[in-house]
C-alpha cells in the first residue's frame, strides 16, 4: 500500500515545511504533489498532514510514516551508491561524517594517504547532519563518524584514534602569554571564541570553566578557523584548540598556547561505525591508516598523546 514515492513525499514535506518547496524538491508541480497526498490519505483512510498557517504539520500518522522514511530512504540511497561504485569497478563507498571543526585539518592528511592506498574506494565527507552525527550514522546517512564524543549506542562501535591535549591560544602580547597554565577564573572576563555549536559540546566550557562555576558572558562563535586565529593574534579574544593544531599555527602567527589547568585537559578522538560493518575491509583500513598517521605524521610532532 505504501510506496517509496510516498515516503519521499513525507520526507520532503517535513524537510521543507511548505507544499511549494516540497514539490520543487521532488521536481513536481504543486497540484501533482497535492494529488499524490490526497491519493495516499484516501488509501490510508486518515490525514497525514495539517495546515498551520502557510506551513504544514505532520499528523500522528504522518510522523509514523516519517519515522519509516528516515530509516528506509538512507538505506536505499546507500545501496544505490554502493551498487554504482561496484559498477564503476570500486570496492564500495566510504561516507565519513565529521563532528569537530579542527578535525578537518587532521582529516586532510589522512584522506590524501588513504586515496593513494585505496584507489578502488570512493570517499565522501559530510559535516552537516539533519539531527546529529550519531543519528546520521544510525540512519545510514554516513558509514563512519569522526567524533570526540563516545556515545552509548549498542549498535555502534568506537575505535580510539588518538588522545590530544586541549590548549588555550592567546596572542603573544596577551598577559596570559607569560604563563605556563591558566586557572578557570582567569578567563572569566575574556572574550572566548568558539565554533558555532551548542554550549554543551564546547570542551573548554564543559571540561574546564563550568566545573569551576565560571561562565564567561562574552562568547563569540566563529565558523572559520582562519578568522578565529586572526582574532586571537590581534588580541580580540582567546580560543581553545587541540594541541597538535595549536603547535602548527603558533609557528605561523604571533600566538602562544597555554595549558588549561596545571594538569591540562585531554580529549580523545574516535572513529564510530555500525557494529554490523566491522568486517568491511576498506573501513578498517581507514582506521588503521588514521592511527598510523597520528603516531608517525604531523600529529605526533604537534602534541598528541597516543
Amino acid at each position: 500500500m505504501i510506496e517509496l514515492t510516498h515516503l519521499k513525499v513525507i520526507a520532503a514535506l517535513q524537510r521543507h515545511g511548505t507544499l511549494t518547496e516540497a514539490a520543487n524538491s521532488l521536481c513536481l508541480s504543486q497540484s501533482a504533489l497535492s494529488h499524490q497526498i490526497r491519493y495516499l490519505e484516501k488509501k490510508l483512510g486518515m490525514a497525514i498532514w495539517e495546515k498551520e498557517g502557510r506551513r504544514l504539520r505532520l499528523t500522528r500518522a504522518g510522523d509514523l510514516m516519517l519515522n519509516s522514511a528516515d530509516k528506509i530512504l538512507p538505506l536505499l540511497e546507500q545501496t544505490e551508491q554502493t551498487l554504482k561504485a561496484y559498477a564503476d569497478g570500486k570496492q564500495g563507498i566510504l561516507r565519513i561524517g565529521v563532528e569537530c571543526y579542527p578535525c578537518y585539518e587532521w582529516l586532510t592528511g589522512v584522506i590524501s594517504d588513504y586515496l593513494q592506498l585505496a584507489p578502488d574506494v570512493d570517499v565522501d565527507i559530510f559535516h552537516q547532519f539533519q539531527f546529529s552525527g550519531f543519528e546520521g550514522l544510525l540512519n545510514r546517512h554516513i558509514d563512519m563518524l569522526i567524533t570526540p564524543d563516545r556515545g552509548d549506542h549498542a549498535e555502534l562501535l568506537f575505535d580510539l584514534l588518538f588522545e590530544y591535549e586541549l590548549v588555550l591560544l592567546v596572542a603573544d602580547s596577551h598577559p596570559l602569554a607569560s604563563t605556563t597554565w591558566v586557572k578557570p577564573d582567569q578567563l572569566a572576563d575574556e572574550c572566548l571564541i568558539t565554533f558555532p555549536v551548542a554550549a554543551e559540546r564546547i570542551d573548554i566550557l564543559t571540561q574546564f570553566l563550568w566545573p569551576a562555576a565560571v561562565r564567561p558572558d562574552n562568547l563569540k562563535q566563529i565558523e572559520s578557523i582562519e578568522i578565529m586565529l586572526q582574532l586571537v593574534a590581534f588580541s580580540r579574544g582567546v580560543c581553545a584548540l587541540p594541541g597538535w593544531l595549536a603547535a602548527k599555527v603558533s609557528r605561523q602567527l604571533p600566538i602562544k598556547s597555554v595549558h588549561l589547568g596545571r594538569q591540562g585537559i585531554y580529549r580523545k578522538l574516535y572513529a564510530a561505525f555500525r557494529r554490523e560493518d566491522a568486517g568491511i575491509n576498506y573501513l578498517q583500513e581507514f582506521i588503521k591508516l588514521s592511527k598510523q598517521f597520528s603516531l608517525t605524521g604531523d600529529l605526533k610532532r604537534l602534541g598528541t598523546r597516543p
